[in-house]
């Protein structure tokens, strides 16, 4: 896909799409309550399609009605034996908290995924749920999937957990559903807690201990389907954040994004560097705050992104790369090790195509430096078939001279179908 610099500023709203944590949770928890649960504003992405393919596939009934998603859970025992395996596609997500659900069932499964998936890490959430008793098995005996598990009688642990991740907490807490006694899981920062508050939402028993960073939950709740309203994805919405940012007369509004705090790091750091970002029309649903953003467009200063908050906005340290290369001085990413092991190899990845570019960028073992202010140039462009990727380079290209070409620039449908429509919509 082809690429050239806006000159004219950009404008006007949008509602970005659905959070993707968010909605693969909440076709998880309302297939495992008795109930319908309603969905709106669900993210009809990729990888949440994968998560509805594998339980549509373990006998629960998921229909489309309007603008709603239902779906017609069957209870915590109420999944059937799938006939083959489920395939996960490009989703972490759907592989490691399913995986904490099928640790806990009567029958055997084994979850498949694309070639990404059969090189992501699989031991984090293998290594605790082996703990609890669960069987699983990686088939190529490399740690990774297709991963076969076979559902048993499971104990509550306490697992001190090697990194901050949401998945691995999350597949721990899922199998303490099924375990006898109390499961909890302590972190050594805090990764986003969209598990945690809506299982609390569906009846669940879950005790939270920010300042622990620390996670339990009771065994056998009843579940009760929900009404769930799905806010906007701030990892969505970073895209438009920085392209507003970064592109002279411009001024966005983003309707109804979720500002979960273990989720806003995005919008800590565009304050520091200076972006000119304001909430309006802040509501709550579910426990998941939200706020229309207000984005003009502003002068940046360099900062450093490190520590603690880096779970907070670990999915936007691309864009935020790229808002780096536009700013006053030295950016500095560091304790950002995950990022070699999502889609791509995000550090290799930012930093092969934006030195492509012009930026003076230069990898480190776990992150990046950048030298704001080198004015960048089109180039092709490897996506590497990472969708986060994808659109980070996609707004790079609004301010770099001359034509930019993205290959595999079709990969952002697996979290934002309709991204580029909705780039081009805000030209002025």
């Amino acid at each position: 896909m082809i690429f050239t610099a806006n000159t004219k500023g950009l404008g006007g709203e949008l509602t970005v799409p659905g959070d993707k944590s968010i909605s693969h949770r909440a076709v998880m928890f309302g297939a495992l309550s008795k109930g319908t649960t309603s969905v709106t504003h669900f993210l009809k992405g990729a990888d949440c399609l994968s998560t509805i393919h594998c339980f549509r596939k373990m006998g629960i009934s998921i229909e489309e009605e309007g603008e709603q998603l239902l779906i017609h859970g069957q209870g915590l025992h109420g999944l059937t034996k799938p006939s083959g395996w489920l395939d996960a596609g490009n989703s972490g997500t759907t592989t490691r908290l399913l995986s904490g659900i099928l640790s806990g069932q009567s029958f055997s499964a084994t979850i498949h995924g694309d070639a990404s998936i059969q090189s992501r890490p699989m031991g984090r959430i293998m290594e605790p749920l082996k703990q609890m008793g669960a069987h699983i098995v990686s088939l190529n005996h490399n740690g990774c999937a297709p991963l076969e598990i076979t559902g048993g009688s499971l104990r509550g642990i306490s697992y001190q957990s090697p990194v901050a991740s949401a998945q691995v907490k999350s597949a721990v807490l899922l199998a303490g559903l099924y375990a006898e006694g109390i499961t909890s899981v302590t972190e050594p920062a805090l990764s986003r807690n969209h598990t945690e508050l809506m299982l609390r939402g569906f009846g669940a028993q879950v005790d939270i201990c920010p300042e622990a960073r620390t996670a339990s939950i009771h065994p056998e709740p009843e579940l009760w389907g929900q009404q769930v309203q799905i806010p906007g994805d701030i990892s969505s919405a970073a895209y438009f954040i920085a392209a507003a940012t970064i592109t002279p007369h411009s001024e966005v509004l983003l309707r109804q994004v979720g500002i979960n705090p273990t989720r806003a790091g995005m919008l800590q750091v565009c304050a520091e560097m200076g972006a000119d970002i304001t909430l309006l029309q802040k509501s709550c649903h579910g426990g998941e705050p939200a706020a229309d953003l207000l984005i003009r467009s502003s002068d940046l200063t360099g900062t450093v992104i490190e520590g603690e908050r880096i779970p907070t906005l670990i999915d936007e340290l691309p864009i935020l790369a790229v808002l780096a290369c536009f700013a006053k001085g030295t950016t500095i990413i560091r304790d950002a090790q995950e990022l070699k092991v999502k889609e791509s190899n995000r550090i290799a990845v930012m930093v092969q195509n934006l030195s492509a570019m012009g930026a003076h960028i230069t990898a480190t073992e776990d992150g990046m430096i950048i030298e704001g202010g080198a004015p960048l140039h089109g180039a092709v462009l490897e996506s590497h078939k990472d969708h986060r990727v994808a659109m980070s380079l996609a707004v790079a290209a609004l301010q770099a001279s001359g034509e930019t070409r993205i290959q595999d620039a079709s990969c952002v449908d697996i979290s934002y179908p309709g991204f580029y429509g909705d780039l081009q919509s805000l030209f002025r």
